[in-house]
Parts: C-alpha cells; sequence; structure tokens
C-alpha cells in the first residue's frame, strides 16, 4: 500500500481535491472529521476533555468558542488538550489503515502535514494550491471570516510557496475543474506505476 499525504493552506480546494480521489476509488483518512467526531455528540474525548477543561464540552460536544478560547495563546493548555486529542486519532488512523489493508493507496488528509512532522510517515505527498486572490476570495466568503482572521490563520500555516517545494505533487485548483480532476488521475497513475516497479 502507498500512503498520500494530502495538504493544503486554507481556502486552497483541499476538501474538493480529497472528494476527487474518492471519487476514484482511493480511501480517504480525514484528520478534521475524524477530530470532530471524536469531540461531537457522544464522542469518546468529552469525558476527558471536560475533565481537563471543566464546563468545555455539552450534549453537543465540545464548544469549540470555549474550548478555543481556554487554549488559545497558553501553550501549557494546548499541550494538555492535544495529549488527550492525537493519541485518539492515531488509533482512529491505525483502525482505518487495518480497514484498507488490502488498497493499493490511500489518502491521509492533514491539513498541518508539515507543520506537524507528518510527511515523514507517508509515501507521497500532495500539496492542493491556489493563487493568493483566488485563496482569499474563498476565505472570506465564509461566514464570520475576516481579513484579520485569515491573516491569524496564515501566520500559522507554513506558507503556500514552502509546502509547493516540498511536495512530491502540486495540485492547482485556480483552474477548470476538469484540469484540477486530470491532475489528481495524474498523481493516482503515478503513485500506481511506482508500485509497479
Amino acid at each position: 500500500m502507498k500512503t498520500i499525504g494530502l495538504t493544503g493552506s486554507i481556502g486552497m480546494g483541499k476538501s474538493a481535491v480529497a472528494a476527487m480521489f474518492a471519487d476514484e476509488g482511493v480511501a480517504i483518512f480525514d484528520a478534521d472529521t475524524c477530530v470532530r467526531e471524536l469531540q461531537g455528540p457522544d464522542g469518546r474525548l468529552l469525558p476527558a476533555i471536560e475533565a481537563a477543561f471543566p464546563g468545555t464540552t455539552g450534549p453537543d460536544g465540545v464548544d469549540r468558542a470555549k474550548l478555543g478560547a481556554r487554549v488559545f495563546g497558553d501553550s501549557a493548555a494546548l499541550k494538555r488538550l492535544e495529549a488527550i486529542v492525537h493519541p485518539a486519532v492515531g488509533e482512529e488512523r491505525a483502525a482505518f489503515l487495518a480497514r484498507h489493508a488490502d488498497d493499493a493507496m490511500v489518502v491521509f488528509d492533514v491539513p498541518l502535514l508539515f507543520e506537524t512532522g507528518g510527511d515523514a510517515h507517508v509515501d507521497v505527498t500532495l500539496v492542493v494550491s491556489a493563487d493568493a486572490a483566488t485563496q482569499a476570495k474563498r476565505v472570506l466568503a465564509r461566514p464570520g471570516m475576516t481579513d484579520e482572521r485569515l491573516a491569524d490563520i496564515l501566520a500559522r500555516q507554513m506558507p503556500d510557496a514552502d509546502k509547493r517545494a516540498r511536495a512530491d505533487f502540486v495540485v492547482q485548483t485556480d483552474c477548470p475543474m476538469d484540469q484540477t480532476r486530470a491532475a489528481v488521475r495524474h498523481v493516482i497513475a503515478c503513485v500506481s506505476a511506482s508500485q509497479d516497479r
């Protein structure tokens, strides 16, 4: 099995590219979705998060605003939260790999792949990219997003140019969708060919 690490900064079209891989029959492990499920209603991390950060959970799961307020700017609190979340995500990832053990390839959709060193744990890295104007237009169209919030998010992410420089493949999304889909199929063909060698 070949593992593909899929990443890209906010607003680059990573979800659309992940969906294209799924359309081609490639299984996707979405780290963000996994975390939302672990922290959602009846999520298995709720008791541990409530114990560490009292008052941040309820019937709907983690109150992201309350929890965010507790850990934002507090590196010790963030480390406590990561110590709860990261091992659980690792267990879910292992279960995903076990379910797909016979697949030729799988995709790990990880927003901070390079920032967290996750690229060392995949066979191939793929960065989804778009020009800065397209990125800003997409992100600022989201509810509650401001120029300041976008700037803060980008400051915490590795610059797009650095990600592209480190990637095995770059898929552009600031072009017609059929071009993006063709690029995804090219990546699948290249990864498949590398298995045959």
